[in-house]
């Protein structure tokens, strides 16, 4: 059974920094697209960053370029989000999710090989999310 569980969200200032972490189990994908995803009350929920876990390559939404960084530790099954220089605008409950490459759109190519698309959010395996609020 894949299991996915959040943890590190909380409460913090604007410009202050969290790192959520999302402990995976049960899912022995070696080629995936990983992803955080975060959805804000009366908004669709969106994709934050995502990581090709075959090559560690990432993508970003533009809103959080610069200020986030996904990450994989595959000996401990544990994918990351580093969060600095955060705004009231990424509040959110944040999500990650995984999905083994079956799902058209998810993924894409080009000369620096597999990268798994941001704006795809029809992943197979979701966690439950943590909350994250940021204050001005």
């Amino acid at each position: 059974q894949v299991q996915l569980v959040e943890s590190g969200g909380g409460s913090v200032q604007a410009g202050g920094s969290l790192t959520l972490s999302c402990a995976v189990s049960g899912y022995t994908e070696i080629s995936s697209c990983m992803g955080w995803f975060r959805q804000a009350p009366g908004k669709e929920r969106e994709g934050v960053a995502t990581i090709f876990s075959a090559s560690g390559r990432a993508e970003y939404a533009d809103s959080v370029k610069g200020r986030f960084t996904i990450s994989q530790d595959n000996a401990k099954n544990t994918l990351y989000l580093q969060m600095n220089g955060l705004k009231p605008e990424d509040t959110a409950m944040y999500y990650c999710a995984a999905d083994p490459l079956t799902r058209a759109g998810a993924y894409t190519w080009d000369r620096g090989g597999t990268y798994c698309l941001t704006g795809f959010t029809r992943y197979e395996y979701w966690g439950q999310g943590t909350q994250v609020t940021v204050s001005s």
